[in-house]
């Protein structure tokens, strides 16, 4: 599912930039905790305190609009986690402005993969603890769609959706992307983080 073309690291179509070059955190930047954060085989690999990890790269000036997103996660027990979109930098805390799409799988965790925290929220998780599988974000003006493994898993529009009615936030605007690790028994693994900005 994932967009890397295989047997040619660091390839991938036309139009598609890498926000993670598999080695680095160069290009992104945890508030509070940073150790949380470290990159082992390719990976981002997240265990600690809570954290965030935003991107603050050259592409696009980590200021995204509309776009498409994709990367590649494996979870283990516990682990509770997300990707924001349209984020702020922050010293400390949660961020204070964008969308969640969560990343949990299991029960008992609260929205599963590919809900819209908060807003647009599954109980059941559509992957399992460690297996890898794909998440893929798309924002164009103002909706919002979340694919697992290719599988569509929501849409949603600012404009017409009831849990968006009196809704003050989140809302759709621009920003940058932030990864969550929300707990200390949270381990997660993130890899091939990849973006498409659109018109």
């Amino acid at each position: 599912m994932s967009i890397l073309i295989s047997g040619a690291p660091g390839a991938f179509p036309a139009g598609w930039k890498a926000l993670f070059d598999g080695k680095t955190l160069n290009g992104w930047k945890a508030n509070e905790n940073p150790e949380t954060f470290k990159v082992m085989d390719g990976m981002i690999v997240a265990e600690g305190k809570k954290s965030h990890l935003f991107y603050t790269g050259s592409v696009q000036n980590a200021e995204f609009k509309n776009f498409e997103l994709k990367a590649d996660f494996k979870t283990e027990p516990e682990a509770n986690s997300g990707i924001y979109f349209h984020a702020a930098f922050n010293y400390s805390n949660f961020p204070q402005k964008g969308y969640e799409v969560q990343i949990a799988n299991g029960s008992g965790v609260g929205p599963t993969t590919g809900s819209l925290y908060n807003v647009v929220d599954f109980s059941d998780s559509p992957v399992h603890h460690g297996e890898w599988f794909t998440i893929h974000i798309i924002v164009k003006d103002t909706k919002v769609i979340t694919k697992v493994n290719d599988k569509l898993r929501l849409e949603y529009d600012e404009k017409t959706d009831p849990n968006a009615v009196g809704r003050k936030s989140p809302k759709i605007s621009s920003g940058t992307f932030a990864i969550q690790n929300w707990n200390p028994k949270s381990r997660f693994y993130v890899k091939n983080i990849f973006v498409k900005p659109l018109p």
